[in-house]
């Protein structure tokens, strides 16, 4: 891809357009705007809080079964920069102020004419006492799966807390790093979002055949240690 022909004349009449958020879909708006010509009237920049750049959330449970984080980025490292599109990864956008139209991180305040957000949702953690103790890890970015991974090592049981899709992604990981591996869900079955009592049962049973074991209608009420063991 040729880099587009950017002087000073063309940055004067170039609206300043920012995204916050740099996961799948603030990367797929990037694609279109680029594809579209949009950059001949935008000066884009991106900011991503991950200091990776944007990647297949889809796919994230293959992080531990041999997939880094090179194989699951949406694009070549140089992409942006050859695109003429500015990326600011491991730099939080904290604030916006609107009636200076600037963006605020903690490392400067950047102005803006057009601002997308782009950042996508964030883990759930139920406000239970405990939730706070060490090993209580969440499932969601890649630095969190280096997290779990680290975790692991000196652990023998996980525990999910949820048996939607990400949590039953998240069982199959801790089985994968050899740990003895339960799901707790508040439903009377698994992903109650998505499929029937009948489906519930038969993924019931798919799972439990991978050495999960699932424990449902429970509502976790407090994280505390084990006897003798060490708790994810």
């Amino acid at each position: 891809m040729s880099t587009p022909t950017v002087n000073a004349s063309n940055m004067a009449n170039q609206a300043k357009l920012i995204i916050i958020g740099n996961g799948m879909v603030g990367h797929h708006l990037v694609e279109q705007l680029v594809d579209g010509g949009a950059l001949e009237h935008y000066q884009v920049t991106v900011f991503g809080e991950e200091r990776h750049r944007a990647y297949d959330r889809v796919h994230l449970s293959e992080y531990f079964s041999g997939r880094d984080a090179e194989s699951l980025a949406l694009c070549e490292p140089d992409y942006y920069a050859t695109s003429g599109v500015t990326l600011r990864t491991g730099e939080a956008v904290i604030e916006i102020d609107r009636d200076a139209q600037d963006v605020v991180t903690d490392q400067g305040r950047y102005p803006y004419d057009k601002l997308v957000l782009a950042t996508g949702s964030y883990p759930f953690v139920p406000p239970i006492p405990g939730n706070d103790r060490d090993g209580c890890l969440v499932y969601r970015t890649l630095d969190d799966l280096d997290d779990i991974r680290a975790a692991a090592e000196n652990a023998t049981n996980g525990v999910v807390v949820g048996g939607g899709l990400l949590g039953l992604e998240a069982a199959n990981a801790l089985r994968g790093l050899n740990l003895d591996t339960a799901v707790v869900e508040f439903a009377s079955r698994l992903m109650p979002m998505q499929v029937d009592n009948e489906g519930g049962e038969l993924l019931r049973e798919k799972i439990e055949s991978l050495g999960v074991q699932v424990l449902t209608e429970r509502a976790t009420q407090r994280i505390e240690d084990g006897d003798a063991s060490h708790h994810l």
